[in-house]
């Protein structure tokens, strides 16, 4: 089993900056791949972001040039940089780790973006 907890969130006004940090933990062989979703209320959970082993990377069109994510393999942990915030930024973000052919989801981290 894999545990995976975000951390970062909080409340920051339009503008603003935050680092997402994805923690996991357990019986990790080796994660493929990394991936931040959000889901703001009302809304269908989306990609945000996703990085895999080799470092490839996307983005979905709303966050490109401003938020950037990062792993650290030694760490099995990976980043999510948010810079240029926005309102519509606002959401509950989830990580999702890839072990071993499985896919685990953390509990979410809030982030509020004040205007």
């Amino acid at each position: 089993q894999v545990h995976v907890v975000e951390s970062g969130g909080g409340l920051v006004q339009a503008g603003g900056s935050l680092r997402l940090s994805c923690a996991a933990s357990g019986s990790i062989f080796s994660i493929s791949a990394m991936g931040w979703y959000r889901q703001a209320p009302g809304k269908q959970r989306e990609l945000v972001a996703q990085i895999i082993r080799d470092g490839y990377t996307n983005y979905a069109d709303s966050v490109k040039g401003r938020f950037t994510i990062s792993r650290d393999n030694a760490k099995n942990t990976g980043y999510l940089q948010m810079n240029s915030l926005k309102p519509e930024d606002t959401a509950v973000y989830y990580c999702k780790v890839a072990n071993m052919g499985d896919w685990y989801w953390g509990q979410g981290t809030q982030v509020t973006v004040s205007s």
